[in-house]
């Protein structure tokens, strides 16, 4: 079963067997209540939400390639929104009960980059998808992302225009590589390639002392409450600080010139080149802090 594509690593066997794209198509607006069909592109779902009629909730999410049915898949992420803020449901074919069923969100097991489709990837096949989205007359959802305030000129917690919480997001990715260029080698790659740690506290004060003992104590990894008992640090600071800077590699895949949580193939690389690259990271990672990266993409005929 395919979307877009986007967050995928196929090896370089490819697939023998028959892949499903799926294409549909449907945008369907009562109010504030959006239904989109999955197989409408997500960054065009975005853009007619915003410009078109006015709507906060998915304002942030601007500029992520792939398609609409993907995001619940993924619980969709980025500066401060997932799209479990304003799903609804999920209509979905069971492919185990062989029936069409409606998946209301609370039931949808919605977590960071996670839900119930994506932990039975060979059970549901997601249909359409419902989000409840709100008018703020011209307003943007609370804008939660600091690095988001900071570009909007508001403080964390207040709302911005939402036509420029768009555009501010679009500037934001494209300064990471982020955004898809043809041009850019810097944006030929699946995105960010690791999700972010949950650790425990246990783990959080275990890495923190590993930190501590190799950058000294003033160094401050970025934390975020993640759930009760859980802390969130960033991917991105680990591989930095690990050695592995900007650009970093000497083949055909390397890091992003301008953020170090993708891996881009410079025109040549082959998915052997690109896990290569992952797993030296990974390994770095593990070595200096003692904490293991996950691979976000999905991997096809290989593993990390």
């Amino acid at each position: 079963m395919l979307g877009g594509g986007s967050n995928l690593v196929i090896g370089d066997a490819g697939f023998a067997g028959t892949v499903l794209r799926v294409a549909t198509e449907g945008f369907a607006l009562d109010g504030t209540r959006l239904t989109v069909a999955a197989g409408e592109v997500w960054s065009q779902v975005v853009d007619r939400a915003v410009l078109d009629h006015g709507l906060a909730g998915i304002e942030f999410l601007a500029g992520i390639p792939g398609s609409a049915g993907a995001t619940p898949v993924q619980n969709v992420g980025a500066y401060g929104q997932e799209v479990a803020d304003t799903i609804t449901e999920v209509v979905a074919y069971d492919r185990r009960a062989g029936e069409t069923v409606t998946v209301p969100a609370a039931d949808c097991g919605f977590a960071y980059r996670h839900s119930r489709f994506k932990a039975e990837p060979d059970r549901y096949v997601v249909l359409r998808v419902t989000f409840r989205l709100s008018d703020e007359d011209g307003a943007s959802s609370p804008v939660r992302y600091a690095e988001a305030a900071r570009a909007l000129g508001v403080a964390p917690g207040e709302r911005a225009d939402l036509c420029a919480a768009r555009e501010t997001v679009l500037k934001l990715r494209s300064g990471k590589g982020m955004v898809l260029d043809p041009e850019d080698h810097d944006t030929w790659s699946a995105g960010s390639f690791f999700t972010n740690p949950i650790l425990t506290e246990a783990e959080h004060a275990a890495f923190l002392a590993r930190v501590t003992e190799r950058l000294g104590p003033d160094a401050q990894p970025p934390a975020y409450p993640a759930g009760e008992g859980l802390v969130k640090t960033s991917a991105a600071w680990l591989i930095d600080k690990a050695g592995f800077t900007k650009g970093y590699g000497a083949g055909p895949a390397r890091l992003s010139g301008k953020h170090t949580l993708a891996l881009t193939n410079r025109g040549a690389a082959t998915a052997a080149d690109l896990l290569a690259l992952a797993r030296e990271v990974q390994g770095g990672v593990a070595e200096a802090f003692g904490v293991t990266l996950v691979n976000e993409p999905v991997m096809v005929g290989v593993e990390l």
